[in-house]
Parts: structure tokens; sequence; C-alpha cells
């Protein structure tokens, strides 16, 4: 498709995907779309920053060609449109791109640009590293302990947007239908005359596409453990499959390469008496074995001897350089990520609970104005890299608010790329311009004896301390 609107920069090149690699040239076309309200600072110190880091890394080497295309209050105010087609096709055809905040049009049509843009690109993993830059302020003891990735599922669950509004001619359908063909489930609703109704869909394919991204990112990257987060003993059919659909994947795809944290009770076990029956061992793992019905019983002692099979390749302790994959119940975990941080590295979990959680961990290291993000489809290669707070309208133009969410969404975009050396070089200069107190106003007020800079000072400040 050609271009009416958007402006394809000369003398770049498509970064294209070939199987499991990415290929990136040295001269990729990069789409962006500056964000809607304070966007346009942050934008304009985050591509300083972005351009700064490129050149010290690669010396002329490498370049970025920025290639601006449009969504929210300026394709509004430019096109009548607030998600022009050419930019879902700009990003589609070039891959990879880096977006600010954008506004959520008023009024009927499209609920969320965010939104629209993951659904049509399918990008179904919303990636939210959360690690401390030493000395920003947190209301944590320790925020130090804290260096976790979230993988979001980010395209069902309450998020597919299937709702009836109550009283309208689509929810009387719906309940009509219900109450006849499920009289027991319809009457477990307190107030079914005046309920509004959502379906929350968790499908098989959804969960394992992005447990096995996550258990891939984790692999990749030198982590520890993956958590598979859910309300799964309220919810056993959908958030409770999740967790089954999680566990199945993990053994079925990675059995070398990981360990399930029940079969390292097992095996550790085993190891500290080689004499343990099977029976034993099922006692040490299951709390209330003796309570359990016969059937149970046999089910435990039978997942022991599966275990035990694994000897070759995980017993004496070869399990311990294993990828850890266990669960945790959704409400328990805000609780344990603050008490038992260095206990949580990856998080992999459905949308909901991933909204949720993404947020709750980024205050513990300072807030969403330090929170980057990306929406990724690892299948396809398509990523979008974004600033994960609103557009603070009332902030806009005041070259005010701290550009870091979206510089550090950049860094993601680098390391996603492959270019680790500009990535490194963004975290160091942005490491370095906290440490030295010369923050924005956000900081500023929570730091003693700190300077306070603009959004595009801080910016400056973070390439000067690329050189340290």
């Amino acid at each position: 498709m050609g271009y009416t609107i958007i402006q394809v920069p000369e003398g770049g090149a498509k970064i294209t995907k070939d199987g499991e690699r990415l290929i990136v040239p040295d001269n990729p076309i990069i789409p962006f779309i500056e964000g809607d309200g304070t966007g346009r600072d942050i934008w304009r110190a985050a591509s300083r920053v972005f351009n700064a880091a490129v050149e010290k890394a690669y010396k002329g080497k490498r370049k970025i060609y920025w290639m601006e295309v449009y969504a929210g209050e300026k394709a509004y105010n430019k096109f009548g449109e607030w998600l022009p087609e050419e930019t879902v096709q700009a990003f589609r055809e070039f891959l990879v791109g880096i977006k600010g905040p954008l506004t959520t049009p008023i009024g009927g049509g499209i609920r969320s640009l965010n939104v629209a843009l993951r659904k049509a690109l399918d990008l179904y993993v919303c990636q939210r590293p959360v690690k401390y830059v030493d000395g920003v302020p947190s209301p944590v003891k320790h925020p130090e302990y804290v260096d976790m990735v979230v993988f979001r599922e980010n395209t069902e669950d309450i998020y597919a947007g299937i709702e009836f509004q109550m009283g309208s001619p689509e929810w009387k359908k719906f309940m009509e239908l219900f109450k006849e063909n499920f009289p027991e489930e319809y009457a477990k609703m307190r107030f079914p005359n005046t309920s509004g109704i959502g379906i929350k869909p968790v499908s098989k394919e959804g969960t394992e596409r992005l447990v096995r991204a996550a258990i891939k990112w984790a692999l990749a990257n030198n982590r520890k453990r993956v958590s598979l987060v859910h309300k799964g003993n309220i919810m056993k059919f959908t958030e409770g499959a999740f967790r089954n659909w999680g566990y199945a994947l993990a053994k079925r795809e990675f059995r070398n390469e990981i360990v399930t944290e029940r079969e390292s009770w097992i095996l550790s076990n085993k190891e500290k008496n080689p004499n343990l029956t099977d029976e034993e061992n099922a006692r040490m793992i299951e709390p209330g074995f003796a309570m359990l019905p016969p059937d149970r019983k046999e089910a435990v002692i039978q997942e022991v001897r599966d275990a035990l099979k694994l000897w070759p390749t995980h017993g004496d302790g070869k399990w311990k350089s294993k990828l850890l994959i266990k669960d945790t119940i959704a409400d328990i975990v805000f609780q344990q990520t603050i008490t038992r941080a260095r206990e949580f590295d990856v998080l992999a979990t459905m949308n909901l609970n991933g909204d949720y959680l993404s947020d709750a961990l980024a205050a513990q290291v300072g807030g969403m104005g330090i929170a980057p993000g990306a929406n990724i489809n690892y299948d396809t290669g398509h990523a979008i890299f974004e600033a994960t707070h609103g557009t603070a309208p009332k902030y806009a133009d005041l070259d005010k608010v701290n550009p870091s969410s979206v510089i550090l969404s950049g860094e993601m975009m680098f390391r996603y790329m492959g270019w680790d050396e500009a990535a490194d070089l963004i975290w160091k200069g942005i490491t370095g311009a906290v440490k030295a107190k010369t923050v924005t106003y956000d900081f500023h007020r929570l730091m003693e004896g700190a300077t306070l800079l603009k959004c595009s000072e801080f910016g400056e400040a973070i390439v000067q301390h690329m050189d340290d």
C-alpha cells in the first residue's frame, strides 16, 4: 500500500523477520507516534536520547530513520480520524515502532486507541519490565529487590469487550437465552434484572502463546523462574485453566529446560532420602494427604512417579539449574511481591491481573513516570513500545514532565532489536542523572538536595551521563 499522509524517509530500510530471527538493518525505519498532551514534550526529549545513544554506541555505523505516523488528537485534528488506516499499515509493514501516550476518544466508536492497535496487529503480549533505578524515591523499604518482568496476555479476558448494558435490547435477548438454557447459572446472579453482563474468554491458544513467549524470554535472558499468576481457586474454568494449560505447555515444549515447583520438591526429597517411598514423598508435597479420597491419593503418588522419571536429566541437583515454573494466586502476589520481591522474576498472567500487577509493581520503583512497556507479537515480530502513563494534558507543552517511561521503552526497543550497546547507554544515562539528583519535578519534590530540571534538560542530562 502507498502512503498519502505518512512520509517514508529515504535512505532507511525495513526490519524483517526470518523464522525466529528478527533481521535489523543498520538503517532501520522506525514508525513513531509522538503522543497527545505531554507526549509532545517527552518525545522531543526521548528522541534526543535515542539518537545520542545510537551515535555514541556505533559511531555512525548505525542510524535510526524516524517515520512519524499519526493517532489520537493530532491525527483527528489533521485528518479527521483518531486512528488512520495508514498508521496501522505502517506498524504492520515496518514491524517495530514506538509511541507516546494517547487520548481515549469521547463518545462512540473506538474505546481505546491503544487497544485498537493491539487488536489490529494481534499484539498478544504486554511486556512490562519493572526494575529499580538507584536513587529514585520509592514508598517501599527495599526497592532495589525489584527486578521483574510482567508478561500480560493482551487480547482476551474481560478486555475482549464482550459486554451487555443493563436494559439494552442485546442485554434482554442475552438474558432470555441465558435463563432459558442455563437456569442454574442464571439463579446464581443476586440481582439479575439490574445486572450488567460481561463475558470472560480465556482460550487454550491464547494462554499457550503467552506462556511460551514468557518462557522463551526467560531462558534467553538467564532468568530463574516464571510465575503463572491466576485466580483459579475461584474461576476454575478460565483462570484455573490458564494455570493448567501453562504448566502443560511448559512440560510439553520445554521439558529439558524447566522444572515445576512441585517437581523440585519431589526431586529434592528423594535426594535427601534415597530410601523414601513414593507414598512418603507424596505425603511430604501434599498438605492433608491423609484426608484425600483414594483416587486423589493415587493421583498425587503418580505425580511423584512421573517426576522421578526425570532423574537422568533433573536428579542429583541438576534441577537447580533449570528454569523454575510455579504458580501464585493473584491476590497473594500483590503481598508477596512486596514482602518477598527477590522470589519473583518473570510473571505470566491474564489481562486484568496483569493490568493491576504491572501498575502496582511500578509504584515500588517510583511510579508510572518511570515504567516502560511494549506490546509484542513474538510470532510475527510486530512490536510497539510505549509510555505506560496517561497524557496529563494540564502539563502539556510546559516542558515539565518526566520522559523516562518512553525513554526506557526505547531502551526495551533497542534490546528487542539486538542493539544492546545503545540500550546499555540509555540505562547508564538515566542511572547517572538520577544518582546526581538532577531530576524532573516528580522526583525533585521527593529528593532532598536535588536539582530541578525541565523535561528537555533531563534528556540532556541522560545524554551527558552516557559518557561517565
